[in-house]
């Protein structure tokens, strides 16, 4: 592959996952659109579960660990009175009882519980390790294993649409944490309402600042991938950026470390052990956008790069 066809295909692609795609096969779709073996995801989407999926491409792949730390948001509905293996409609029915007497506001008011920071047990079909195990690959096997609770933070839970009956439904927007399980909140309300309750339908609204309103349908993707990529500098939108000059470019595309100091103000606002952008107008390859030099955390007095990618 050329070096314009490479950097060509250095960036983001969101991605409006459609239902029925796992988040590896969107990956392996791009790997071929794009003509890039270096693709990968931030952030895991169900299979049935649609929405915003953010996808690298080349040296992107470097700088994901920063977006799937972001905070995200979900629209999904809650079907109260039946309990699944999954905690979603995927699974086997496990238990069910009717709840026709819980209402609107008995809804409302259970999701106060859950604002702030909370604990979570993770599901067993998760990707998460245990003991060098997937908790997926022992859920297949029919092995359940105890799983420590795992902190989380709700910073918004609304209900936007109440449907009753015996097995009600509610449709919510969560704003949470990195590592919520929104299987596991729609379980956990349905326990608080001394009954049961799965996830019926899950969409991903927001990763960071990246919005459903700015993703890209699949099919999209398929028919212009130029027009679906974003850049590098606006894939780390969300970090601080810290402008280099030349010499302090150089400096950093060698991998090596910077004053704070030299870095003037914006460096020194960043957080403690706080990720910023490091950009350079003198190396411009974009036109007069500036080029992303590296990625840099603040370590007291000292800058030290973490994502070194000119």
């Amino acid at each position: 592959m050329s070096t314009s066809k490479q950097a060509m295909c250095d960036g983001l692609v969101v991605v409006d996952k459609p239902a029925g795609w796992t988040s590896h096969d969107v990956v392996a779709k791009l790997r071929g659109v794009y003509g890039q073996k270096r693709v990968g995801h931030a952030g895991t989407l169900d299979p049935d579960a649609t929405g915003v999926l953010l996808v690298g491409l080349g040296r992107g792949t470097r700088l994901l660990r920063y977006l799937q730390e972001a905070g995200k948001s979900y629209r999904g509905t809650i079907v109260f009175g039946v309990a699944t293996s999954t905690l979603d409609a995927a699974g086997d029915v496990l238990h069910e009882h009717p709840m026709p007497q819980i209402d609107r506001g008995q809804v409302e008011a259970t999701t106060k519980q859950f604002l702030g920071d909370i604990e979570q047990v993770p599901p067993m079909v998760s990707a998460i390790k245990i003991g060098g195990q997937r908790l997926h690959e022992l859920a297949r096997k029919g092995i359940e294993v105890d799983r420590p609770p795992r902190p989380v933070r709700i910073d918004r839970f609304e209900v936007e649409a109440f449907e009753p009956g015996d097995h009600p439904v509610a449709t919510v927007v969560v704003d949470c944490s990195s590592g919520t399980y929104i299987r596991t909140l729609a379980a956990d309300m349905g326990v608080a309402l001394d009954g049961y309750a799965h996830l019926g339908s899950l969409r991903r609204l927001r990763v960071g600042s990246f919005s459903i309103d700015e993703s890209h349908p699949l099919d999209d993707v398929i028919a212009d991938p130029d027009a679906a990529r974003i850049g590098l500098v606006a894939m780390m939108r969300d970090l601080p950026q810290v402008a280099a000059d030349e010499e302090q470019a150089i400096a950093a595309s060698h991998g090596k470390s910077l004053p704070t100091s030299a870095l003037g103000d914006a460096a020194a606002a960043v957080d403690e052990h706080g990720a910023f952008a490091l950009l350079s107008t003198d190396h411009a390859t974009d036109g007069p956008e500036p080029t992303l030099v590296a990625v840099y955390e603040r370590i007291g007095a000292t800058c030290r790069p973490a994502v070194v990618l000119a």
